[in-house]
């Protein structure tokens, strides 16, 4: 499924875990949208919540605790990111213009809140060795995953798609079902997503719901996006950054030659 989304200020929701299991998704997913002085508030007491800062600059106090994050764009800046306890709660009041990516699931553990700072963040610079013509390089940012964070039912980073190329690429699946939402330096940007077997332009602010089959990305030459990528592991079934690669298309792993491959 894909779902293309006009932004109000505030929350804006995409998916509703309760209502068809978040389409798919098995959670709640959603995007918040603030201004100077805006304040908006996180908790709930059956669901942990996270978010990630796409742009801005914002105040948040959870926990006793109070920190400034700023993030002038996506692009040349890692993120903030809180995963967040059922039963915490988080205040975050904004001091110019800032997007939030929000994902929400239900989960019955405890745990200290965490907020990962940019320098948190782990980045993967994937097809940056000249692989199919470096047409599928890519930053694949992670802020939390099954490694790092286990007691927790959710996986959340981002992906850095140049213009022009690919990502998620060559084709793979996962059992577990993904989001991505994306962020186009240039608003009127778009891409193309492979979704369940279907392909579909994507464009700002729009989220691809995968629940099964190969989800590979690609955008336009001339716009560049960030988009998030967060999972819901299976109770029964962790992803522990598994992939399954599409047999058809597992030569490209091993940076082939092919016809115009040395075609500047």
């Amino acid at each position: 499924m894909y779902i293309d989304k006009e932004l109000k200020r505030g929350y804006n929701e995409y998916t509703n875990v309760d209502v068809r299991d978040g389409e798919g998704s098995l959670m709640d997913v959603g995007m918040l949208i603030m201004e100077d002085g805006d304040t908006y508030e996180f908790g709930d007491e059956k669901k942990e919540i996270s978010w990630l800062m796409f742009v801005g600059k914002a105040t948040v106090e959870y926990n006793g605790k109070t920190v400034e994050m700023e993030r002038p764009n996506p692009f040349d800046y890692n993120p903030w990111c809180l995963l967040m306890s059922a039963g915490d709660s988080c205040k975050l009041t904004a001091h110019d213009h800032c997007e939030f990516y929000v994902q929400a699931t239900y989960n019955d553990t405890k745990y200290e809140t965490v907020l990962y700072t940019p320098d948190d963040t782990d980045t993967w610079r994937r097809g940056a060795d000249g692989e199919l013509n470096n047409l599928m390089k890519r930053d694949v940012r992670t802020c939390y995953d099954y490694e790092n964070a286990p007691f927790s039912k959710m996986v959340l980073g981002e992906v850095v798609n140049l213009p022009g190329r690919w990502s998620s690429y060559p084709p793979h699946s996962h059992p577990q079902p993904e989001v991505y939402l994306y962020y186009f330096e240039k608003p009127m940007g778009f891409g193309a997503s492979w979704v369940d077997g279907e392909v579909h332009e994507v464009h700002h602010h729009g989220a691809s719901i995968i629940t099964e089959g190969t989800h590979q990305q690609v955008m336009a030459p001339g716009y560049a996006c960030c988009y998030t990528w967060g999972i819901r592991h299976f109770d029964d079934n962790p992803w522990e950054k598994t992939r399954i690669d599409d047999p058809t298309h597992e030569w490209l792993l091993d940076d082939p030659q092919y016809w115009g491959k040395d075609d500047d």
